[in-house]
């Protein structure tokens, strides 16, 4: 393998950046650590944990939602269907949008502890998550068995 300089890495760079396809917003869920992530922009961003169940990512340089890792998708899906029994119905049919699952999961919001932020401030969060997940009509395939 041949050094390169750094001017030539450079350029190698710019040109895999310029051979990227276009970001487009997406929502994987991982089955080891039973969470989905959802990425609505390509900013860099920082994490604030709201409860038990969302992280949400906030762009370093607007403070915009920009995505959000939800915990604990098994757990959640037991709690929808008992709460809403037709919950299982409408997850049969294929992915289903984020927008709804964060509607869903600010349903089940619980108070926390002192330590996590007030109920209000993460209503007004799950609100904002669930304006960038429609934005962006993210899906994702859920693993409620």
């Amino acid at each position: 393998m041949t050094a390169m300089s750094n001017k030539q890495f450079e350029e190698y760079v710019m040109k895999l950046a310029e051979s990227a396809p276009p970001f487009e917003p997406h929502a994987y869920y991982d089955p080891d650590g039973d969470c989905i992530e959802f990425i609505a922009k390509p900013d860099m961003f920082y994490g604030e944990r709201i409860d038990d169940l969302i992280t949400v990512y906030y762009s370093q340089e607007t403070n915009e939602v920009t995505g959000a890792l939800i915990k604990g998708i098994k757990s959640l899906c037991r709690k929808l269907s008992e709460k809403m029994p037709a919950f299982q119905i409408e997850i049969q049919d294929g992915p289903m949008k984020l927008g709804y699952l964060f509607f869903l999961a600010k349903l089940l919001a619980s108070p926390g502890s002192e330590q996590a932020p007030s109920l209000t401030y993460r209503k007004q969060v799950y609100d904002r998550l669930i304006e960038a997940a429609e934005q962006s009509d993210a899906k994702a395939e859920l693993a409620c068995v």
